[in-house]
């Protein structure tokens, strides 16, 4: 409640104590810098006995979350290769997750493409399996037909290269 009533004391006589400084006779100008000067009088004793009173009485409770198995993340696949599966790879990182969601839409010729690294079951998406080998990761997506599609990246809208291998 002090806080709320130091508050709204700095939003009336702020502005008020500021429109006397400029316009206000001298008395006026003396009584505006008294009222600032216990406003930040009283937000400085504010401050302390709040500190205060929450390092005396402080209980601290943390959940405690279980540690990430993996990293979660949006990689970028550096190639990909078009036949009866479309197989995506990307560099990987050192927590590379086990498991991927991947949104793939046809539009046109272009077959968009959308990668997400998940720990565990996807919230509305099948996940595959992600296999590492190496610095190189990749997962392989069931398409159902061979197609002569074009691999975009969704997210940019950028040609996805085929393997050089």
């Amino acid at each position: 409640m002090l806080a709320v009533s130091l508050g709204v004391a700095w939003l009336l006589l702020g502005p008020l104590s500021l429109w006397l400084l400029v316009k206000g006779s001298t008395t006026e100008r003396m009584g505006a810098i008294v009222a600032l000067a216990l406003l930040e009088g009283g937000t400085i004793v504010m401050n302390q006995v709040v500190q205060d009173s929450i390092l005396e009485h402080s209980v601290v409770s943390h959940d405690v979350s279980p540690t990430a198995v993996c990293d979660e993340r949006t990689p970028s696949p550096r190639s990909a290769r078009v036949g009866r599966s479309l197989v995506l790879a990307w560099p990987a990182v050192r927590r590379e997750c086990e498991t991927a969601e991947v949104t793939v839409r046809a539009k046109g010729r272009r077959l968009l493409v959308w990668v997400h690294t998940v720990a565990g079951p996807g919230d509305h998406l099948p996940v595959l399996p992600v296999r590492v080998k190496g610095d190189t990761a990749r997962v392989t997506v069931p398409l159902p037909e061979k197609s002569g599609h074009i691999p975009v990246d969704g997210r940019n809208g950028r040609r996805i290269p085929t393997p050089m291998t």
